[in-house]
């Protein structure tokens, strides 16, 4: 009986990175759109529909809470249907994570779980996280799936009216910076995944890992990124094929020495 024909990796690494390679992943909405959820700076997502000043501001919250938190229930309760779930991009890294013999950190942007459905446990939400809230009075954060409202209360001061979404809104500071800025200047390779390259500090990475010029460089997108030339390497399609064929030829190079 023929063998069945292999297809051939549609990816090919132009450096295959050492075993004791320190890897940054930095993703962004691209890596979640294949899973159902809309992207906010294309011509159709999100913020072509809703302006960001009337829902993702500080200024917004105390303007009009009740609209932002009607904003923030609907995004919640999307990304619980059951049609949004991980997607093979996911699933790869959670894969790399699993297998690579050096350290393998995420650093997203995305307020979604799925790269946590899908398997990875070393990852940095530095825009905050839908599955959680906090309150704007006392700090708590505690774990939060259902709506929430202004007549919700603080488990922990007692009060009304404070607890928000655990997300970083425009004119807030991104979370963990410091940790952040550790990872990037001792990485050995950085991949940017998904990601549109305009909204800073996350289009400042590649920048800060190029001038160290240590890691190698990477982007893996749907098209190329407003800072695409400031990568080394670049592989373009969906995300569900190109991360997986990335992940795939970098992990068995690596395993055959």
């Amino acid at each position: 009986m023929p063998q069945a024909s292999v297809a051939p990796n549609p990816v090919q690494p132009q450096a295959i990175p050492s075993a004791s390679a320190r890897i940054v992943i930095l993703t962004g909405a691209g890596i979640s759109q294949e899973s159902g959820l809309e992207t906010f700076r294309d011509p159709d997502g999100i913020w072509a529909k809703v302006r960001l000043e009337d829902v993702a501001t500080p200024e917004a919250f105390a303007r009009d809470p009740d609209r932002v938190h009607a904003f923030y229930n609907m995004r919640r309760a999307r990304h619980r249907t059951s049609t949004v779930a991980p997607n093979a991009a996911h699933a790869a890294l959670a894969r790399l994570e699993r297998e690579w013999p050096g350290d393998v950190l995420i650093i997203t942007q995305n307020v979604d779980s799925l790269h946590e459905r899908a398997g990875s446990t070393k990852l940095i939400h530095m825009h905050g996280v839908h599955s959680k809230a906090r309150c704007n009075g006392c700090g708590h954060i505690v774990a939060w799936e259902g709506d929430m409202s202004t007549a919700t209360v603080c488990e922990s001061c007692s009060q009304a009216g404070g607890m928000r979404p655990h997300v970083v809104w425009f004119g807030e500071m991104p979370l963990d910076l410091d940790r952040i800025q550790e990872a990037l200047v001792a990485c050995d390779l950085f991949i940017s995944i998904g990601t549109s390259g305009n909204v800073y500090p996350a289009a400042g990475f590649v920048g800060l890992v190029r001038k160290l010029g240590v890691a190698h460089t990477v982007e893996i997108n749907l098209e190329p990124s407003r800072g695409a030339t400031m990568f080394a390497e670049a592989h373009y399609g969906p995300a569900s094929v190109t991360v997986p064929a990335y992940v795939a030829a970098i992990l068995p190079a690596r395993d055959n020495g």
